[in-house]
């Protein structure tokens, strides 16, 4: 995504830094940013109203945001969403986030890694909600949570502001953070299970194997093999479900992902149908007319 402004921790560390030079000291008592590791105790309101509200930003880095009070109304992924206080919001590695809208009582704390703290910190066994399966998530805390969270948080916060700070006890409080953050999603996803029918299942199933896997297989017959399916029942279950046949899910996901590639990034439409595995850029531009009225190249240049 070269051709996307990043807004990486060292440009977040650049910030803070500018309000230093500028006699706001609020923000460095209350957050802690290094070029590893961001504890934000209250996201900075330049940040909310001005630099991630200018234009779509490519987070580099996974981020965990949860709110106290107040609303968020940001676009993830290019999918417009609207969080409410007790919401945890997930955004994996190069995420693309534009703040549209946020109410002015906003509060909240927010956790971000580089994937090496991550992995130093999950030590070779990574919680399910963050093995990269899912690009992003929120999840609907109870008061509880929230108030658990936020005392974890803190204790984070306080450890790294220690000048004598031990490293492992660090790596232990953010582990303690994902483990716990996986848990609540991982109830959260056997509780909707629960209450799914079979088919439902299954359609879940297939949706995750989609957004993993869509840049490489684009077909219906690979889904229904993965799922041990036959196609024909396949194509059958799915409509029924979801009202649409799983060929026009897996056209929808491919499409999102081509879209994020022209409007933000410098690649070639020649390089974008060579990523997401088009036979040629003839195919390519066919299959993108067709489901948005216009060539890849019209769309590029139109954004």
């Amino acid at each position: 995504m070269d051709g996307m402004e990043h807004f990486s921790l060292t440009s977040l560390q650049e910030l803070m830094n500018d309000d230093k030079q500028n006699g706001d000291n609020d923000a460095l008592v209350s957050n802690y940013i290094s070029q590893n590791l961001a504890v934000v105790r209250q996201m900075l309101p330049e940040i909310v109203h001005g630099k991630l509200a200018d234009s779509p930003m490519l987070m580099p880095e996974m981020r965990i945001i949860v709110i106290r009070q107040g609303w968020l109304e940001p676009t993830i992924n290019l999918t417009p969403r609207h969080y409410e206080a007790g919401t945890l919001i997930f955004g994996g590695p190069d995420s693309i986030v534009q703040i549209e809208r946020a109410s002015e009582d906003l509060s909240d704390f927010g956790l971000s890694m580089s994937s090496d703290l991550f992995s130093l910190a999950t030590a070779g066994r990574v919680p399910k909600a963050f093995d990269g399966h899912l690009r992003d998530f929120s999840l609907q805390l109870s008061p509880d949570d929230v108030d658990f969270l936020d005392r974890l948080h803190h204790l984070l916060y306080l450890n790294t502001r220690d000048e004598e700070h031990n490293s492992q006890v660090t790596l232990h409080l953010i582990s303690s953070f994902l483990w716990f953050v996986s848990q609540r999603w991982s109830q959260h996803e056997e509780t909707a299970l629960r209450s799914m029918t079979r088919d439902e299942r299954l359609f879940s199933d297939f949706i995750q194997l989609v957004n993993r896997d869509v840049r490489q297989q684009h077909q219906v017959e690979y889904y229904a093999s993965t799922l041990c399916m036959a196609p024909r029942y396949f194509g059958t279950l799915i409509r029924g479900v979801s009202g649409k046949p799983p060929k026009e899910w897996i056209d929808d996901a491919l499409l999102t992902q081509v879209k994020i590639e022209l409007r933000y990034t410098d690649k070639t439409v020649v390089q974008i149908s060579d990523d997401n595995n088009f036979p040629n850029p003839s195919f390519f531009s066919k299959f993108f007319k067709r489901l948005t009225g216009m060539t890849p190249l019209e769309y590029k240049q139109k954004e």
